[in-house]
């Protein structure tokens, strides 16, 4: 089956009981048991649930794994399969790399004896010397958030697999629609289902896939034992969302292309970060790993008070965290989604304070570009 039809059938068979054509929200912590030691299948609802394992399925479906689990939020899904390693294992991440990420790496995750490095993952010559014999994991976004710099996904998989060590991806700015990281070597996919999958900004939640069954089955440990689980209705928010993934991404995609157009082409906005356009250092590379080249993009204005102006004027584009949704969202990363960094760390890897990032929406081009040239003319 093609991607839109799995993204619509997988996983969201109609209701066995009634037949209606959308699975029902299970709204349910336990189920009763026929006699002891004899369940439909389903005994409490943090160890599994309908409304999960649709989805679940769905998931990995999408993303080629072999299994797929969902969690509370891309967060307690990125730290899930930060577990899979032990006190004394080295982890390799992308130097420009979430704020979160880094606070959980820095404040706690450290704390408890796991050693890790931030390295320029585009850069494979400075990922093979920072390997040692205690790294068990890279850890990459591509792009990376918000600078979108991309890491060669194959080339990546052949380094780590030479070295025995697990590939992790976080595929959250393309979704599987844009970017199928499995496809290239991938052992693990990690998303914020919060972005693009849901779509819609009204759910929170994480998704991990993987392809090794011994990971799948740690992880599902995890999940169960530590209990981050997605309610049922955040589970039916997100699969409904996935049902127009394939529509929405097509029209996030134009847009990107338009939008990331119009701020090259502007006399004040410095650079514009988007490998969809031919002057992106790594444009190529997004034309050969990527389906389409998605929505997120962010540009230069040279300092925190022109920004500060573009921030405080615009109409149509909402001032807020977060990305993915139908709506368009703008952001300034320095001051809101990194702000953990601390600013050093923040300006070595491009944060600088005239960074703007934009999760371009599904609006009408025209009226997004509208509305920044009026915002620009404030700065």
């Amino acid at each position: 089956m093609g991607f839109a039809t799995d993204a619509i059938h997988e996983g969201q068979e109609p209701d066995p009981a009634t037949g209606a054509i959308v699975p029902p929200i299970y709204q349910t912590s336990t189920y009763v048991q026929e006699e002891l030691e004899k369940t439909k299948g389903y005994d409490y609802a943090r160890t599994t649930h309908p409304n999960r394992q649709g989805l679940e399925r769905c998931l990995a479906k999408l993303e080629g794994g072999t299994a797929a689990y969902a969690f509370a939020s891309g967060m307690a899904a990125i730290d899930a399969i930060f577990r899979l390693l032990r006190p004394g294992d080295h982890l390799i991440v992308s130097r420009a790399v979430y704020g979160g990420v880094y606070r959980l790496l820095t404040k706690l995750l450290g704390e408890f004896g796991l050693a890790f490095d931030f390295v320029d993952t585009s850069d494979l010559a400075a990922v093979a010397q920072a390997v040692r014999p205690a790294t068990r994991m890279l850890y990459v976004e591509t792009p990376t958030n918000p600078t979108m710099i991309l890491t060669d996904l194959a080339a990546a998989a052949r380094l780590a697999h030479d070295r025995g060590v697990r590939l992790a991806v976080d595929n959250t700015f393309l979704s599987p629609y844009c970017q199928q990281p499995i496809a290239f070597g991938a052992d693990i996919v990690v998303h914020s289902m919060t972005k693009y999958l849901n779509g819609h900004s009204d759910s929170v939640g994480g998704a991990v896939i993987l392809t090794r069954p011994e990971d799948a089955e740690r992880i599902y440990f995890l999940q169960r034992s530590v209990g981050a689980v997605l309610g049922p209705m955040d589970c039916w928010l997100t699969a409904r969302g996935i049902k127009t993934l394939a529509v929405r991404m097509e029209q996030h995609n134009r847009n990107g292309m338009a939008v990331a157009q119009y701020l090259e082409a502007h006399r004040k906005v410095r650079k514009v970060h988007y490998p969809g356009l031919a002057s992106h250092p790594q444009h190529e590379l997004a034309a050969r790993q990527q389906r389409s080249f998605g929505a997120m993009l962010s540009f230069d204005l040279g300092s925190l008070e022109a920004a500060r102006r573009l921030l405080n004027h615009v109409r149509l584009c909402s001032l807020a965290e977060s990305l993915g949704g139908v709506e368009t969202l703008i952001s300034h990363p320095g001051l809101m989604t990194h702000a953990s960094m601390p600013a050093e760390v923040r300006e070595k890897i491009g944060i600088t304070e005239g960074l703007v990032r934009l999760s371009v929406g599904i609006e009408d081009a025209e009226d997004l570009i509208a509305d920044l040239d009026q915002a620009l003319a404030h700065v």
